[in-house]
């Protein structure tokens, strides 16, 4: 399997975590999609990463139906529960972390987009997108405390939730170190704690 992507983009590496945690062999090729010789659109027609293909060169892309994907490719360190409404939960967790990660970078294109100039940016704009991650980041705490002791995001075992979560961190450290999400959060940054000790987080750190 080849997985396009980038090592900036926190989709890619929720896939890279993934495949990490599944102990599954893939080429990692880096592509910058805003480059003008970017090929991404030949396999994406979306032209985002990541992007997965397959042997038989089938592409798949959108990381949530990628690492769900790559979960049923071995019984290692299972991602996703069967009973569906567990699955559901830790799915829905992975759509508030996405989520967030998806304001994110709205607010920081409009903030940084060579596309426009300073006086086409709207403040506003920014100012709504991180107010959605505040939110965000307040709905995962509170779901976190709800749970008692429990070391992670649905249950006692590492989950796709817990990698959505980190990953979305971790992006908020390199993207938007003024967001003191650890102050305003400590049992999220507990939890974060936790997984950057795990050579599949400590290996894809965002750069």
């Amino acid at each position: 399997m080849k997985l396009i992507g980038s090592t900036a983009s926190p989709y890619v590496r929720k896939v890279r975590v993934v495949m990490a945690e599944k102990q599954l062999e893939f080429a990692f090729v880096t592509t910058n999609v805003w480059a003008a010789d970017t090929e991404i659109s030949s396999v994406n027609p979306l032209g985002k990463v990541p992007c997965l293909v397959l042997e038989d060169g089938t592409a798949m892309y959108d990381s949530r139906v990628i690492a769900e994907y790559l979960d049923s490719l071995s019984p290692h360190g299972s991602m996703l529960p069967d009973a569906a409404r567990a699955r559901a939960e830790v799915k829905t967790w992975e759509a508030l972390a996405d989520g967030a990660l998806d304001a994110g970078i709205l607010a920081r294109l409009e903030a940084t987009w060579g596309g426009r100039t300073d006086e086409q940016r709207s403040q506003a704009w920014i100012d709504r997108q991180l107010g959605k991650i505040a939110l965000a980041l307040g709905d995962m705490s509170t779901q976190l405390d709800a749970r008692g002791s429990s070391s992670y995001c649905c249950g006692d075992q590492l989950s796709l939730a817990d990698v959505a979560v980190g990953c979305a961190l971790g992006w908020f450290d390199f993207r938007f170190p003024q967001i003191d999400w650890r102050a305003a959060h400590p049992n999220l940054a507990r939890l974060y704690g936790r997984l950057i000790e795990r050579p599949s987080f400590s290996s894809t750190m965002p750069g």
